[in-house]
């Protein structure tokens, strides 16, 4: 037979309390209550098996501990952004750091910025991390939110107003660009679904690192559909490239299954790279060479900064951490093994 739940009220009717003094208890609230009665209530609640509400609990104090992760659920994720690698693999490194400095994550996927400003206040949030959202967003937020938040990528001209942890996107892809070079490629091809904000100096960066060799640009269609069209249609043009570079191990992956369905072998007919350095990238075949960001690297300066943010000792702005080459398997030197 299952046992009845031990309320508060049932607790205050059993000690001849109120069920605000009570609950003031319960909640540490203990200033205007005597130590005796604080003994009695914890020792009654102990006793009878009160299972305390700890959402009620976090968000009637003045430090709930919560830091609200907010993603932008931008239409390229066709309503699958948390299956993103990036974002999943972002998430699991700020769960870890937010773990161990003794905080909780609540994560939110949203397409409106102005319901950033509603569930931060419902939850009584301490801090954000904010990933997806554009320039104009996060400055508004900074005008009407006091809470304190950081941003994954954003693409700010007034980085003053607003801490933004990047990667050196534009290195990145120079390191992307220079591989390819000196592996004798000297035709190449690089992939995106837009050429604005850090897509953009990925790319950029990768030209700079194939100077002097063919370097072309081609903008892929971001939804799934158009984009098994797009390769069909342009499939013989892609063979003559000798490598792509992609700006996410995403579109790199789905190129390799592309080619792979057409009956051709990576690296042998084409030479394909990446950049995110997703866990899943030395697990497929071939593994996918491609340019890491440190993902836990950037988790756990997101939560000193909050930390530095709440106690009002933060004097950074935007922080840029460094990538580095992944080199496996997807890539073959031209001329030679």
């Amino acid at each position: 037979m299952r046992q009845e739940r031990v309320r508060i009220i049932d607790i205050a009717e059993e000690l001849g309390l109120s069920t605000a003094t009570v609950s003031n208890v319960i909640h540490g609230k203990t200033k205007k209550v005597s130590d005796e009665t604080v003994k009695r209530v914890q020792k009654l609640i102990e006793e009878r098996g009160y299972i305390p509400d700890m959402a009620g609990i976090l968000l009637a104090q003045n430090n709930s501990r919560i830091v609200g992760v907010i993603i932008n659920n931008h239409e390229k994720y066709e309503n699958r952004v948390l299956e993103d690698g990036f974002i999943s693999a972002s998430l699991d490194a700020l769960s870890a750091e937010l773990d161990k400095a003794g905080y909780f994550m609540l994560v939110k996927v949203l397409t409106d910025w102005n319901e950033i400003i509603k569930i931060a206040s419902m939850w009584n949030m301490e801090g954000l991390v904010i990933i997806g959202f554009c320039e104009q967003e996060y400055i508004k937020l900074r005008e009407n939110m006091h809470i304190p938040f950081v941003v994954y990528d954003g693409y700010l001209e007034e980085t003053g107003q607003v801490c933004n942890i990047i990667v050196d996107n534009y290195g990145g892809g120079f390191k992307a660009g220079s591989y390819l070079k000196q592996m004798g490629h000297k035709k190449v091809l690089c992939i995106a679904d837009n050429y604005i904000c850090m897509d953009r100096e990925r790319i950029d960066g990768f030209m700079a690192g194939m100077e002097g060799n063919q370097a072309d640009f081609w903008e892929i269609p971001q939804k799934k559909e158009e984009r098994d069209i797009f390769y069909i249609e342009n499939f013989s043009k892609i063979l003559q490239y000798t490598a792509v570079f992609a700006v996410s191990d995403f579109y790199a992956a789905e190129l390799v299954y592309k080619l792979q369905e057409q009956g051709l072998n990576v690296p042998k007919d084409m030479s394909v790279i990446g950049f995110d350095d997703s866990f899943w990238c030395e697990r497929i075949y071939p593994s996918l060479t491609t340019i890491k960001q440190d993902k836990k690297e950037r988790a756990r300066i997101a939560v000193e900064i909050l930390i530095e943010m709440k106690q009002g000792i933060y004097n950074r702005t935007s922080v840029i951490l460094p990538t580095s080459l992944v080199i496996r398997s997807s890539v073959r030197k031209i001329g030679g093994l």
